[in-house]
Formats: C-alpha cells, structure tokens, sequence
C-alpha cells in the first residue's frame, strides 16, 4: 500500500510514491480533514485504509474512534527511516 511522497521527497529520493507504514508523517489531500497532518498510528492491509493521529470522531455513546482513510488521498511529508531495509529500498528505486 503507496502513497504519493512530497515534492521535496520526491526530488531528495528521485521515487514518485513509497510504501507507507506506522510512523510516516502525512497530510491528508482530500475530503473533510484536507491539510490535516500527522503520523501515521495505523494500516489496515485488509480494508486498504490508514489512520492518523489526530483524525478522530465521537460516536453517539461518547467514545472516540480514529476515523480510516484510504493511501492514496494522502501525501508523506516525512519518512520514518529507522529500519535498514527500508533506506536500502530507497536506494534501490531512486538508483
């Protein structure tokens, strides 16, 4: 699951899009939370959906759930880069 990287990521790493995962720093491009910016706290594979912290929405009973929205309507402004493999497959597609 990909999303588009920021103009400056783009240019830096010379890729288009990147596997998003747990930690990336996002900004939500469309719908209600448009220029919302967080981390990513969540990806859900089997419903295709991530969601960032932040985005969150109160149901009747007074609980809050975080609110599920899909890669491709949101940017990485920031990568988390703390796994080795990782960088190696940044080097491997901008190479």
């Amino acid at each position: 699951m990909s999303a588009h990287l920021s103009p400056e990521l783009r240019e830096k790493y010379n890729t288009r899009s990147f596997p998003i995962r747990v930690g990336d720093k996002v900004i939500v491009l469309r719908g209600d939370y448009k220029m919302h910016e967080g981390k990513v706290i969540k990806v859900d594979r089997k419903k295709y959906r991530i969601h960032v912290e932040g985005l969150r929405r109160r149901k009747v009973d007074g609980t809050e759930v975080p609110i599920p929205i899909h890669p491709s309507k949101v940017m990485i402004v920031e990568l988390d880069l703390k796994d080795e493999e990782r960088k190696a497959a940044l080097e491997r597609r901008g190479g």
